[in-house]
């Protein structure tokens, strides 16, 4: 039988977070990001290149397309939701087996939780790592990242960016792993 990451202890090869959170939590407003930071968009291709991506309906439609060079691996409860080019799930769990049945076919042991919030809250308690960049403003939005607990992680990776001659929002690079 084929080891799956919902069947590995926690915090074990597999699953890793990516994403880009305001000071306030805000994610997204109205189904895109509230900000343009093209610097958070060349490290989220290099974070995700050659490896499946785990996403929600909505976001994969913001999106709109299957990124080149990934795998999209979407869930939805609408049967009728069918995209070329991508997998579709039902739920997370069934996301989790073909992510991971998908990464051995990409020869990478890991697999990247996209987003949105829902996908995200699930991924937590399974990540071994959250890629996270933050966007030093607070704007509104209607879509948080999760809460959680700081205690179960340790960062070990910082970059600080004030705000750019372009206009771009002052942001940090964070890596957290799982203690």
């Amino acid at each position: 039988m084929r080891e799956t990451w919902e069947e590995r202890p926690t915090g074990v090869p597999g699953l890793v977070i990516v994403v880009a959170v305001a000071d306030n939590g805000v994610i997204g407003a109205d189904g895109s990001l509230p900000w343009r930071l093209s610097a958070d968009l060349r490290r989220v291709k290099d974070l995700t290149m050659g490896k499946p991506l785990i996403m929600g309906r909505r976001t994969y439609e913001t999106i709109g397309r299957p990124l080149p060079g990934r795998e999209s691996v979407v869930i939805t409860r609408n049967p009728q939701f069918a995209p070329e080019g991508i997998t579709v799930m039902p739920n997370f769990e069934v996301a989790l087996v073909a992510a991971s049945e998908v990464a051995r076919e990409m020869g990478t042991d890991e697999g990247i939780a996209f987003g949105g919030s829902e996908i995200y809250a699930k991924a937590l308690p399974l990540a071994k790592r959250i890629e996270r960049t933050e966007i030093h403003l607070s704007p509104d939005g209607d879509t948080k990242f999760p809460e959680f607990d700081p205690a179960d992680w340790i960062e070990v990776a910082r970059e600080d960016y004030p705000v750019g001659i372009d206009g771009a929002a002052a942001h940090s690079f964070v890596t957290l792993e799982r203690r």
